[in-house]
């Protein structure tokens, strides 16, 4: 028995539209400009932060430290004890976890960058389809009066044409955010 699913199969990328395709590059393109324009220190950073959250970082530490620690028990014959008490070596791994907190630090600085660049053109484009729809609603009412059909009786075609100023959006988030966090403490 066939088993029917409401999902339509994705379509193919050559069945993408032409926006949607030159979207894609566009976004691809500055991703790759960003990243070679990127200073040498947040490459550096990266680079670091990628093997040091990598499984072969994990091999390498098992390997470096399990040795370190199997020659300062005596068990390797021949091998004298350099670090009996593993000062050094508790030494070592401090310095080297400040470092790599701060690689990672440096790289998650950088992500969050382009986060909120991201996010700022998510809100334009958002901003600018909430304003050309309002038209689009404008100009659909006055079709319909003109064909006699009476859309401005319906509040919620009122309420779609009036534009919406992200300032007082954000003025609104902010006094019910101070209005919870007063109410929550």
């Amino acid at each position: 028995m066939d088993q029917v699913t409401p999902t339509v199969p994705p379509p193919r990328p050559e069945d993408l539209s032409s926006a949607l395709k030159r979207n894609i590059q566009a976004l691809d393109a500055r991703r790759r400009q960003e990243a070679a324009e990127a200073p040498i220190e947040a490459r550096v950073a990266e680079a670091i932060t990628r093997f040091a959250g990598s499984m072969r970082f994990v091999y390498v530490h098992l390997a470096l430290y399990g040795a370190w620690i199997v020659a300062n028990i005596g068990v390797v014959p021949g091998v004298p004890r350099f670090d009996p008490s593993f000062v050094v070596l508790a030494m070592v791994a401090s310095v080297e976890a400040i470092f790599l907190s701060t690689f990672v630090l440096i790289s998650q600085n950088r992500m969050a960058a382009a986060a909120d660049k991201r996010a700022d053109l998510d809100l334009h484009v958002s901003l600018l389809t909430e304003h050309e729809l309002t038209k689009l609603v404008e100009l659909v009412t006055a079709m319909a009066e003109r064909a006699g059909v009476r859309a401005d009786a319906d509040p919620e075609i009122q309420e779609i044409k009036k534009d919406v100023a992200p300032e007082a959006v954000l003025d609104e988030i902010e006094t019910r955010q101070a209005t919870d966090g007063k109410g929550s403490g």
